[in-house]
């Protein structure tokens, strides 16, 4: 059994090319992709070769945590059924290429605990319940943001899911006008524009680690900037600003299965729209372009390879 996967071969070159794929075991469930999602963050960084130390690292590898598909056999011990839509994060059955994250395939071999079944109705959007559930867990039991950096998909999802909590009020600093606009929902607008120094919670999403020191400044005493973005850049901040401001910092890592199993019911029962977030839809065989586009042009939010024409 063969896949039809996206490879990077190494930094900024990319392949699309069958690879052998991992025989199931009774745990395993084979899963054939309908879309899959290209990550603007961490996808970047190993397209670009910045991904910092990380378990798994290396090249060549199949990037993509982000895909959904149907589950074509399903072993005796997986707790799963053939036919049903599920969302992949990603998975390990390349052999000698590497699966980091290894959602960007035509056919998945994975563990049945791994997969989630999600609505036939989501559709496409099922590829961003990763994102959402990045988005939920920056901030479960914590602070509400008063203020999010970065108006991209996470940030949106950032937004969203607070003004879900009915957390009050929400700013989004966004520097790029193509991407200002949220309607009614919530305020955008440019970090120049905003006279305030007293916010409460500031959450990154830019993944821009030159920032900080300027975060700092904003937040009144006892505030917290919430590291939510990846970045591949070492962080650092003067001590006195901080000092002044008894600031708290604090990293929101990787979401968990509660994180998604959360946002999955907001979207089910409606409280959480994924509306508006895909913007870019190209066939898997033109992968090599819809990267280009992903990591290129500020218009695209999310871009989404559609799989259901490779065999």
């Amino acid at each position: 059994m063969d896949t039809l996967a996206v490879v990077f071969e190494e930094p900024e070159r990319l392949s699309l090319r069958r690879l052998d794929l991992t025989p199931p075991e009774a745990a395993d469930v084979t899963v054939d992709i309908l879309w899959s999602g290209i990550s603007t963050g961490t996808e970047r960084l190993l397209w670009l070769g910045r991904m910092p130390a990380f378990p798994g690292m290396g090249y060549p590898l199949v990037p993509g945590y982000e895909s959904v598909g149907r589950i074509t056999s399903a072993g005796k011990d997986s707790g799963r059924r053939e036919g049903e839509l599920v969302f992949v994060p990603g998975a390990r059955c390349f052999g000698d290429v590497r699966g980091l994250f290894g959602g960007a395939a035509s056919r998945l071999v994975v563990a049945g605990d791994r997969v989630v079944p999600v609505d036939e109705n989501l559709g496409e959007q099922a590829v961003l319940l990763a994102l959402a559930a990045t988005a939920y867990h920056t901030m479960a039991g914590q602070a509400k943001p008063d203020l999010i950096v970065g108006h991209g998909v996470l940030g949106r999802l950032v937004a969203r899911i607070a003004l879900v909590n009915d957390d009050g009020p929400v700013t989004v600093w966004e520097t790029n006008p193509v991407r200002s606009d949220a309607g009614s929902l919530y305020q955008v607008i440019h970090p120049d524009a905003d006279t305030r120094h007293d916010y409460g919670a500031i959450y990154d999403v830019s993944g821009d680690s030159g920032l900080l020191n300027a975060l700092i400044k904003r937040i009144r005493r006892g505030g917290e900037v919430v590291l939510a973005g990846f970045y591949s850049a070492p962080l650092s901040f003067d001590f006195s600003p901080a000092f002044i401001r008894e600031a708290r910092i604090r990293v929101a890592a990787e979401w968990t299965q509660s994180d998604l199993a959360a946002v999955k019911k907001l979207v089910e029962t409606g409280k959480l729209s994924l509306d508006g977030l895909i913007t870019h839809r190209t066939e898997a065989m033109d992968a090599a372009d819809a990267y280009r586009t992903a990591f290129g042009d500020p218009a695209c939010l999310k871009m989404i390879l559609d799989w259901r024409r490779c065999s």
